[in-house]
């Protein structure tokens, strides 16, 4: 599957958001756009305001185009509120999973993580960046990388993980107990109008 590889900061200034929490993205001066003054274009219509949030959530979670209409159609398939239902799918990723327990700064370097086959779900070895978690799911990582994923946790100093998710920093041990809710992820984006960018 294809990655971005390219430079990140710039995909935060094109949202106008931060799309990861690293002082990095975070600072006021990354987000505003290029130039003296900062060109700001025109304003958006409906059809570009719905763009905006569909790519401000593909940039969050790393997606592609293609995976993100997969998702979609999944959640529109479910029972439910099919942006809710949306915002569980993605939160469950084993990638993104690696990031809100603070095991890596970034997705991207989550996603390393998990590619490099350093990450155990339930025992077994996954390296499937994708991988969706199920209640009860158990994650530990392999005996080589608890050095750099303890560097990543106290460079993240006051880092909260989430609700739905139990952690124990002695063992690196991780369990999926609940289902996430979009209150939550700590992202502010507009669920309504992505499912509506896509209908």
């Amino acid at each position: 599957m294809a990655n971005y590889t390219g430079p990140k900061v710039k995909l935060s200034r094109r949202v106008g958001v931060p799309i990861c929490d690293t002082p990095k993205h975070t600072t006021k001066r990354q987000l505003n756009p290029n130039g003296m003054h900062g060109f700001r274009g025109r304003r958006l219509r409906d059809y570009g305001i719905r763009l905006n949030e569909k790519q401000k959530l593909r940039y969050h979670f790393n997606v592609m185009e293609k995976q993100l209409r997969r998702y979609v159609d999944k959640a529109r398939a479910s029972k439910g509120n099919s942006g809710e239902i949306l915002i569980q799918l993605l939160e469950r990723r084993l990638d993104n999973v690696i990031r809100r327990l603070g095991w890596a700064r970034t997705i991207w370097a989550a996603r390393q993580i998990v590619a490099h086959g350093h990450i155990l779900v339930n025992g077994i070895k996954t390296d499937v960046a994708s991988f969706q978690l199920k209640v009860g799911d158990e994650i530990t990582i392999k005996p080589g990388i608890e050095k750099l994923v303890r560097e990543n946790m106290e460079s993240m100093a006051g880092h909260e993980v989430p609700g739905w998710l139990s952690f124990d920093p002695s063992t690196l041990t991780a369990k999926v107990n609940a289902i996430p809710t979009s209150d939550q992820v700590p992202f502010d984006v507009n669920m309504n109008l992505i499912i509506e960018f896509y209908s």
